[in-house]
């Protein structure tokens, strides 16, 4: 665990895959006005869906009362799902039981999401912001990319790298219209907001 982590000192904790989607959960709750410090509440990039089981583990070792909640791509749900299950709470956990204990899954990914909660265009328009419609376009006509819906084309060049993932989980946070965050994000911040 990150050497700053004390669960003794929080009321809840959002476990993330990486930094990207800490930034992104840490951006939207700067925008919802909800002061996580405040409310003693931490989302912590694990590094990875693989290390979940341990850190559920720990937490739970620890007797901590602590609210917890997750957020991870599609691909890692099973990754979390067994660390859940091999932290005691519960057998053959489904979706629903996931989300019931606070756990969210996205469709595919954070980029994917935002994506399509923002639409195409208005992704584009942040990326002229960035001086990043020029090396866009560049992908856009690479043999492998070209003549694929723009979407998924936009979800390849925010994953080409990961300090983009990581700007860019601010950037589009930041443009996005709050009426349309994306389902997963806005329940795994409902879920802590509650232990506040």
């Amino acid at each position: 665990m990150p050497a700053t982590f004390d669960s003794a000192d929080l009321r809840a904790i959002v476990l993330v895959e990486g930094i990207s989607d800490q930034v992104a959960l840490e951006t939207l709750a700067r925008r919802r006005g909800l002061n996580l410090d405040a409310k003693r509440i931490s989302v912590e990039a694990i590094g990875g869906a693989q290390a979940v089981g341990r850190f559920l583990t720990r937490l739970v070792e620890q007797g901590t009362d602590v609210r917890l909640a997750g957020l991870c791509d599609v691909a890692e749900k099973d990754d979390f799902r067994r660390g859940l299950e091999r932290a005691g709470f519960g057998s053959h956990l489904s979706d629903a039981d996931m989300e019931r204990l606070g756990f969210y899954v996205c469709v595919e990914d954070l980029e994917d999401e935002l994506i399509r909660a923002l639409g195409g265009a208005s992704v584009e328009s942040v990326l002229a912001t960035q001086g990043d419609l020029g090396p866009f376009r560049t992908l856009q006509k690479q043999p492998a990319w070209r003549g694929r819906p723009t979407e998924e084309q936009l979800r390849r060049f925010m994953g080409s790298g990961a300090r983009r993932k990581i700007r860019y989980a601010k950037l589009l946070i930041d443009a996005l219209d709050l009426a349309r965050v994306p389902r997963p994000l806005d329940r795994v911040l409902a879920q802590v907001a509650e232990a506040g």
